[in-house]
């Protein structure tokens, strides 16, 4: 349980920390408003997952690895000064995916020990 609340602490920090980013963009990297927005949203999916026990700690940490690979991707698209629409394209399929992922673990049938009901 500890455990838990520590990592629900972590997700919710990290996604404040998405949120702050994401609302002060800096002048020389290109904007990317619309993936900013949808990973601030879907961090906060995940961080009310894990503390209402409707993703289970092994569930929310592959989330947020897949949402650490999307970070990475998007870095990687802005590194050149420009993101193009087919490396915007690419992110915006990733993220895709990742809503899914969520909505599949976050509505998937768990055991009630699972859930720690």
């Amino acid at each position: 349980m500890n455990r838990q609340i520590r990592l629900i602490a972590l997700f919710a920090f990290a996604g404040l920390s998405a949120l702050s980013q994401a609302q002060t963009p800096a002048p020389a990297t290109p904007a990317t408003p619309r993936v900013d927005q949808r990973e601030a949203n879907q961090q906060a999916r995940i961080a009310q997952g894990a503390a209402s026990g409707t993703l289970t700690a092994r569930e929310t940490q592959r989330l947020e690895k897949e949402q650490a690979a999307i970070n990475k991707a998007e870095d990687k698209a802005k590194a050149d000064g420009t993101v193009t629409k087919h490396e915007r394209r690419r992110l915006h399929k990733m993220q895709d995916g990742a809503s899914k992922d969520i909505h599949h673990a976050k509505h998937n049938a768990k055991p009630a020990s699972a859930t720690g009901q």
